[in-house]
């Protein structure tokens, strides 16, 4: 029997410019992957070896209440979001598996219709597959024609380009969806690294986007980025208490549940601030050099002000670019991964040591 048709894994396609890349005398500067590579801060380790590491007994779908307030406080303290209900806060498993299992759990088949943004995290795709339904790729509001639009996908600041979304446009989407009775989820993943972005990234549950209704609205977090717990796995889902509570109740049954010590871990991890300062302070740095150095090299930068991504083009394939910079020991990943529209552009992560990122900058520049 066979599974949902899926795509090829697309990262399996850099064999080649991989194995070039690394052959560099300078060695391998990859920036193909949004994985961090700066210390887990002690904060976190200390809480993930503390007293609920001893617990013997099965966590809880649902977390501790003490979590979810912790949640409910950050997401008001941090992003401007007032009146969470402790309730309407349940921990993930990171947030690509609630990315991919989103439109199953909320029962979508087929005859539905997803729509993703045009460039977009491959894994939106990929749960609509998974769930049967369709999806249409569109930044507008009238690309879906007349399909049953059961799920609409925002990512603002936006993986792989950086673009973040204004305010009036996250409104517009939000009144949209509410018209059609389809739920609107936002990868908020990268929010907290806000970058230089000037408005600021808005949560789609800020009050300026949802009037303070969460009706029909979906915020996904993830702590791999902004805390470095890429390898906890470590998230959360917060908005629509009706729609939380249905998750849960699903993922009750399929035994979905974060492990204890990982909980703790959340916990205080959205109850500092400091370190998410300090992490963000450092894509800053490296996102300045990076950029001022893949400038000279003469690509150019679109969007890119914010989340973990540089959107560079040369004006020629991507695959071209890739190889390109492959032989400059720097690994970048193909604009083409993330849809059509991304076929001359490539995607560079700011996820490396400063020693590596300089190592970039320095071949970028006698390129």
């Amino acid at each position: 029997m066979s599974g949902p048709a899926l795509p090829d894994f697309p990262w399996d396609s850099l064999t080649g410019a991989r194995e070039r890349a690394q052959a560099h005398p300078g060695g391998l500067v990859d920036l193909s992957v949004g994985t961090p590579v700066d210390p887990v801060p002690e904060l976190l380790r200390a809480a993930l070896s503390g007293p609920a590491a001893g617990e013997p007994g099965y966590p809880t779908a649902h977390g501790p209440a003490s979590l979810r307030e912790a949640v409910v406080a950050s997401m008001a303290r941090r992003f401007g979001v007032p009146g969470i209900d402790p309730a309407a806060v349940l921990p993930t498993i990171g947030s690509k598996e609630l990315v991919a299992w989103l439109p199953t759990l909320l029962g979508l088949g087929a005859g539905d219709t997803v729509v993703i943004p045009e460039l977009a995290y491959p894994t939106y795709e990929v749960g609509a597959r998974l769930a049967g339904a369709d999806h249409v790729r569109s930044d507008g509001l009238t690309a879906a024609g007349p399909a049953r639009v059961r799920l609409v996908w925002l990512n603002s600041p936006s993986n792989p380009t950086g673009r973040v979304l204004p305010p009036e446009h996250l409104r517009k989407v939000v009144a949209w969806a509410r018209e059609r009775g389809a739920v609107v989820a936002s990868d908020e993943c990268y929010l907290g690294l806000p970058g230089e972005a000037d408005p600021a990234p808005r949560s789609v549950l800020h009050p300026e986007i949802s009037d303070g209704d969460h009706t029909g609205l979906i915020a996904v977090h993830s702590l791999s980025k902004i805390s470095n717990l890429a390898g906890y796995r470590a998230g959360f889902v917060t908005g629509d208490p009706e729609l939380v509570s249905g998750l849960l109740a699903v993922r009750k049954h399929a035994g979905m549940i974060v492990s204890r010590p990982v909980q703790a871990a959340v916990e205080a991890a959205v109850s500092d601030d400091a370190h998410v300062a300090e992490q963000a302070a450092r894509y800053d740095g490296r996102r300045s050099r990076l950029r001022a150095g893949l400038l000279e090299a003469g690509l150019e930068i679109e969007h890119s002000r914010s989340g973990l991504y540089l959107w560079a083009t040369g004006d020629e394939p991507c695959r071209e670019t890739v190889d390109r910079l492959a032989g400059l020991g720097i690994l970048v990943t193909p604009g083409e991964f993330y849809g059509p529209a991304g076929a001359r552009h490539v995607r560079v992560a700011l996820t490396a040591s400063d020693e590596r990122i300089d190592a970039a900058v320095e071949r970028l520049g006698a390129s």
